[in-house]
């Protein structure tokens, strides 16, 4: 075998040496959504899809979720260093011992809302009294519950809980008055099934006053104290607020790399389009500076919500501002 020259050995071990720092380069970070593939979460997509991650040094894996998946589990056993969640099971999980904190904010208007047939008899809160009404659970029931214990409802008493599937079949088959939609998913699959927006009336839980935070960013409470992470986490956020950006901007572009994302096939661009245009108008600080940012009001009036539901609130205690740091945010947004 040939002897390296002098010079050849010393290019050999920069090259070695470069391709050493560019593996450390590309760090790892790990998101898990609150689930499957879908533009509600097309910013993640979309800065994956162009290289936003990959252009601040990161190796960015998207975990789906699913109706077995929860967020808070799969941080809770570190396999996440981020998850998607709404913060009423975020602070919930955080008073049951998971340490949970919202590092920003995305949704900054929810889009939760009950779709009521008419024919039902259901026209205002009232009429809710005495039916049965489709209610998601895995931590998305929390809004519908105080709302019940602020209109004075007593499930089981005065209404009839059905724990829906995440679909609106008990509305089409008529074993329910009313089923959880949001404004940019099921809503649009019962119009789709061939029920007329005019035979619907809806209740959004945002103009009912009792909306909660929804599709926000967290991670646990330790990690915080680790530079190191807060950095890596930073070039995270950074990337995602582009890529969020952009999906607002061109909803059709976005619904295309959600559909490629979606290896079972279900996705069509032309649903992830007028879905991508519904969640647009739930994220209103998209490419302006505040995109991301966790109003310390919002957060507040979530917390009230969260605590109001009378015997039965969703978080006793108010974890004031521990639950919520604006550390990474910042440091993704300095100029």
């Amino acid at each position: 075998m040939k002897k390296l020259s002098k010079l050849s050995q010393c290019l050999l071990a920069a090259a070695v040496a470069a391709g050493s720092f560019a593996a450390q380069a590309q760090e790892k970070v790990t998101v898990q959504l609150k689930w499957v593939p879908q533009a509600q979460f097309a910013g993640y997509y979309v800065a994956a899809a162009k290289g936003y991650y990959k252009a601040e040094g990161l190796d960015v894996t998207i975990k789906p979720g699913g109706p077995d998946i929860s967020p808070v589990q799969v941080i809770a056993g570190n396999n996440a260093d981020i998850v998607v969640n709404w913060m009423p099971d975020a602070l919930a999980a955080r008073e049951a011992g998971v340490p949970l904190v919202n590092v920003a904010q995305i949704f900054n208007q929810s889009g939760l809302m009950l779709t009521c047939k008419k024919a039902s008899g259901v026209a205002s809160p009232k009429d809710l009294k005495g039916k049965t009404l489709g209610v998601w659970y895995g931590g998305n029931e929390y809004p519908f519950l105080n709302w019940m214990s602020k209109l004075g409802y007593k499930p089981d008493t005065d209404i009839k809980i059905l724990k829906q599937g995440f679909n609106v079949d008990p509305l089409l088959q008529n074993q329910a008055a009313c089923v959880s939609t949001m404004v940019y998913n099921e809503y649009w699959q019962i119009v789709d099934a061939g029920v007329k927006e005019s035979d619907l009336v809806t209740f959004f839980y945002e103009k009912e006053g009792v909306a909660s935070l929804e599709d926000g960013l967290y991670v646990l409470e330790p990690k915080l104290k680790d530079p190191v992470f807060v950095a890596k986490m930073a070039k995270f956020l950074r990337a995602t607020f582009k890529g969020w950006n952009d999906a607002v901007k061109d909803p059709e572009a976005a619904a295309k790399i959600v559909v490629a994302a979606d290896t079972s096939g279900s996705a069509t661009v032309p649903v992830q389009k007028r879905q991508m245009e519904n969640v647009a108008k739930l994220i209103t600080n998209a490419n302006t500076a505040k995109i991301g940012y966790l109003e310390p009001a919002a957060y507040e009036r979530t917390v009230k919500v969260l605590m109001s539901g009378g015997s039965s609130p969703v978080i006793k205690k108010d974890p004031g501002k521990a639950a919520m740091s604006h550390a990474i945010w910042e440091a993704a947004t300095k100029k």
